[in-house]
């Protein structure tokens, strides 16, 4: 099994950097306010016509043309459209399973919030709120949307899996990222009690996932956990192969977390970390698990012209470089550099899913935004920056 995809992120799982004209006339930094500062009407027309615009069966064609074989959709905990005042999109689901079935993709359904947030960024759907672990009802909730997933997809021939929940923000994750100062709560209230989940939580949690989506989930589909931002800390987990059968360990890497934990920003910086870091620590895994890496980009500092701090925007209060500082040439060797050396680290694990198809982040008009078009796998594929060839 060897995987070869691309995130519809931002399709279903809005995240305001990535289509911040979704988010005009509000303050709101996250899905959960957009939907109770807009009028009720308003939120639900601007939200059909994004649906509706952003990924067609077009897009479903371009990546299969790119020789890509899956496509991993994050999708909110609301999909099933049985949380006001969110709007359901399991019609959007149906279209995806019929475009990838038509056109010789699968599909991996990524779980990617939690009510009351399980990591409290933007992606997981509440900036500043982590407590979800703690509320055993909307846990339940979890697990039964999982459930209603794999009921309503698992005899799919396109789907390739149930990804059981993104991004849980384990300990070590909660101190480097800062979330509370990264992603500030717009209600105080509501983030107070916000802590870091449990181990002991989470493979509690993966455990009972696993055992209520076998129900209904085929054997040959794949189970997918996160790793929570520490892949070596699950070797000891769901080793019995006869009792957990095609589990697959996802793991998300990107260069500004290198640059976090003091990747130096210099092409041989960025190799040297995703070998001895990334590409090591994924052949390791790769004995317990098929280790995919979920999430990754070409997106990095150097090629940015300025240290972005881990990734830190104009939405963390950051200006960036105001002019085009790095040349198109070096732009292309810095990245098809750093292309190829994450490629070939993915390659000793069972694949990967870029992150994302594609950006509506105006970054020629927009002040700030230099460097982010990495960050958009079209962008890259015209460019030249992603050796579509190398997959």
């Amino acid at each position: 099994m060897k995987v070869k995809g691309v995130n519809l992120g931002n399709w279903l799982v809005l995240e305001k950097w990535m289509n911040p004209a979704l988010f005009e006339g509000t303050t709101a930094e996250d899905e959960y306010w957009l939907t109770r500062q807009l009028p009720k009407e308003v939120y639900e027309a601007r939200i059909k016509v994004h649906r509706s615009e952003y990924i067609t069966e077009r897009d479903f064609v371009t990546i299969a043309s790119w020789g890509m074989d899956t496509v991993r959709i994050p999708i909110p905990y609301f999909v099933f459209g049985d949380r006001e005042p969110f709007l359901g999109c399991i019609d959007c689901l149906d279209k995806a399973f019929n475009w990838a079935e038509k056109y010789g993709l699968k599909i991996l359904l990524d779980l990617h919030t939690a009510p009351f947030g399980q990591n409290g960024s933007d992606n997981g759907g509440i900036c500043g709120v982590i407590r979800w672990a703690q509320m055993p009802e909307e846990v339940e909730f979890v697990h039964t949307v999982l459930e209603r997933l794999a009921q309503r997809y698992g005899h799919r021939k396109g789907l390739w899996g149930i990804e059981v929940l993104n991004e849980p923000a384990l300990p070590k994750i909660w101190e480097t990222m800062d979330f509370a100062k990264r992603y500030p709560p717009m209600d105080p209230e509501m983030a107070v009690g916000s802590a870091p989940i449990s181990y002991k939580f989470i493979r509690q949690f993966y455990l009972d996932a696993y055992d209520r989506l076998r129900k209904y989930l085929p054997e040959e589909k794949y189970v997918v956990i996160h790793d929570g931002f520490e892949l070596t800390i699950w070797k000891d987990f769901m080793q019995d192969k006869e009792r957990y059968k095609n589990v697959v360990l996802d793991t998300h890497q990107y260069l500004m977390m290198a640059e976090m934990y003091n990747c130096e920003q210099s092409i041989e910086g960025y190799i040297q970390y995703i070998q001895e870091h990334f590409a090591k620590e994924i052949e390791e895994m790769q004995q317990y698990f098929p280790v995919i890496c979920g999430e990754w980009c070409l997106f990095n500092s150097l090629a940015c012209g300025w240290d972005t701090k881990g990734g830190q925007s104009v939405l963390n209060g950051l200006d960036g470089t105001p002019v085009e500082t790095i040349s198109p040439d070096q732009k292309c060797k810095i990245y098809t550099a750093v292309a190829k050396a994450q490629l070939d680290a993915w390659n000793k694990g069972s694949g990967y899913f870029y992150w994302s198809y594609k950006l509506l982040t105006d970054t020629v008009n927009t002040a700030g935004w230099i460097g982010w078009d990495s960050w958009d796998l079209g962008r890259c594929v015209d460019f030249g920056w992603f050796p579509l060839e190398q997959k």
